[in-house]
């Protein structure tokens, strides 16, 4: 188990955490990652793409030409696939894309990533980025206490699901995704460079994660 200080928004270090093994010191498992990662992307796809088939395009019920005499294949509707404007063969039709991928699966994942995040250094606590205190200038501020810990271009920012006061100062700055700690996924904490942790938010997120974890012991 390693820890890792907790930086003030002026930069400077305060107490230390633990990073608790179990979490941000697991084997790093490439294809499990791209296994969830990709049924969570297909799990946000709409799937309400469509296509009208002959019997869904309007018009066409007259036949075009007689049957027989004119020299040319026998045909029953200006609707039909060959037609321009007439209906689509075997085209995309509404369905759902979720893949089912087992909680352990994802939660496994989940480990994996943030290990690889705290192995490469890019795991850092804050106290806060904005003191309560503060009602003016506080994206400025905000963004102050930021760039003392990281100047990566995506940055993931885990706050506690109370803490609105952080989440109103960051919420307009494009390089920062900001995540409640019970939300915390495989596929944003790959997608980002650094991942940066309110103290509060994770202290919440470990909570969250033994909770999981007692779950599943339960379970079995």
């Amino acid at each position: 188990m390693s820890t890792i200080e907790v930086k003030n928004p002026d930069g400077t270090a305060g107490r230390s955490v633990e990073l608790p093994g179990e979490i941000f010191a697991q084997q790093v498992n490439i294809p499990l990652m791209h296994q969830v990662v990709i049924a969570q992307q297909a799990a946000g796809r709409q799937g309400t793409h469509a296509t009208k088939t002959r019997g869904q395009v309007r018009g066409g019920g007259k036949k075009p030409y007689r049957q027989k005499g004119t020299g040319r294949a026998r045909q029953g509707s200006i609707r039909a696939p060959q037609f321009t404007g007439g209906g689509t063969v075997h085209g995309p039709q509404p369905r759902d894309y979720t893949q089912r991928t087992p909680k352990k699966m994802k939660a496994a994942a989940l480990r994996g990533a943030l290990s690889d995040r705290a192995n490469h250094g890019r795991v850092h606590v804050i106290s806060e980025f904005l003191p309560e205190d503060v009602t003016t200038k506080r994206t400025q501020t905000a963004l102050k206490a930021l760039h003392q810990i990281t100047t990566a271009r995506r940055v993931l920012v885990v706050l506690a699901h109370a803490d609105q006061h952080n989440r109103l100062a960051l919420r307009n700055v494009p390089e920062v995704h900001i995540l409640n700690a019970t939300q915390v996924n495989t596929y944003d904490v790959l997608r980002s460079d650094d991942v940066i942790f309110t103290e509060s938010g994770y202290e919440e997120f470990l909570a969250h994660a033994a909770g999981a974890s007692k779950g599943k012991e339960d379970e079995q």
